[in-house]
Parts: C-alpha cells; structure tokens; sequence
C-alpha cells in the first residue's frame, strides 16, 4: 500500500471515474454507532443494516423510521472533511466522473452534500445509497457505476475511510484509496493511502 506521497506523477493524476463514500470520507464522522445499536436493540457484534432486513415488517418499520430521523438531524449538522470540496470540485472542472456510494439512505445523503456544498455535482443516479443496491461491503454499488460510466473496472478508484469501501472497490475490480485512517488500518486492503482529502487532491488532481 502506497503512502500517497507524490504528486505530479502520481498514478491517480490519470484517474477520470472516481466513487466516492461519504461519512467519514467527505464529511466529518459523527455517527455513534454503538448509541443507534442501543437504541434500536442491536447487539455490539451486529451489523445495524443486516439486522434491519431481517426483521418482520412490522418492527423493522418504527427501527426504520427512527433511524432515518437520527440520520437527518445529523445530516443538517454535517462539516465537510479537510479538504473535500476542493477535491471534489477540482476532479468535477477538469471533466472526471464522479459518484457517491454510502450506507446511507439516499435522501440524507442527497441532503448532506447540499449541507457541505457539495450538492451541485450530483444527480440522483449520481448516488447510490443503501436502498439501491446491496450495502457496502458488497460490490453491487461500485459495479452500478462502472456499468454506467462504461468504464474498465481497474480505471474506476472507490475512495472511503473503513474497510467496506475497500472492500466494495476491490470486489468489483477497483482500485481503492483509504483517507482519514491510520495507513495500516485495513492492512492490504488500500492501493493507496492519504491522511486526508486535501492529500489525495496533492496527488490526484493537479
């Protein structure tokens, strides 16, 4: 796994698709997660989504609603990530694609970029949340957009700050890039890692 030290003639600078996580990755995280399992009665070991589907109807519903709730007060506060905006702006004026794939319903995450002035560069078929496809760590998102870009798999770069973003870009033949993360975080997991956006755009969109 790379450092991310570079710059001009970094592999990244001829990076054209990029996907990109949210929380976490272009946003400060905020999201207590052991708080929502209490809350919702999920056990520490259980993944919060995966536990929701399996519920009946009936109690997934309220768990649902309630999270979604949580999920939008928290969005309303949303703080863009060091250096975030400039990358994103600076990949969108020289013409890349760009694409957002979060855990996250697709409404909040629609109104997090609105919050973090990031809206303006993504439709809706510009972000995929966890009613789109099969959550991250799965594939099925990073494969929607390289289907829709037309784009050979190892050309398309997933960028997220926890292991299913790795894992998500990998699975579909990505290339993956950790931020916001100790650079042995994932071990084997990144092909490249910065310690935060501002890093990646130092190496990736000059």
């Amino acid at each position: 796994m790379s450092d991310g030290r570079g710059g001009q003639g970094h592999p990244l600078n001829a990076a054209r698709h990029w996907v990109f996580d949210m929380d976490g990755t272009l946003t400060i995280a905020v999201h207590d997660f052991a708080a929502i399992r209490r809350t919702l009665d999920i056990a520490a070991h259980e993944d919060i989504l995966e536990h929701l589907d399996a519920l009946p109807e009936a109690e997934q519903q309220p768990k649902r609603a309630w999270l979604f709730e949580h999920e939008r007060a928290l969005a309303r506060g949303s703080v863009a990530a060091p250096g975030a905006v400039a990358l994103l702006r600076a990949l969108h004026a020289r013409g890349d694609r760009l694409g957002i794939l979060t855990r996250n319903d697709h409404a909040i995450a629609k109104l997090t970029l609105d919050v973090v002035g990031l809206g303006d560069l993504f439709g809706d078929a510009d972000i995929i949340g966890r009613d789109e496809t099969a959550p991250k760590p799965a594939p099925d998102g990073v494969a929607y957009f390289i289907q829709r870009w037309q784009a050979a798999p190892e050309t398309v770069v997933m960028v997220g700050d926890h292991q299913f973003d790795l894992q998500a870009g990998r699975a579909a033949g990505a290339r993956a890039v950790l931020v916001n993360m100790p650079p042995d975080a994932w071990p084997g997991l990144a092909d490249w890692h910065f310690d935060d956006c501002s890093a990646l755009h130092a190496a990736a969109a000059r």
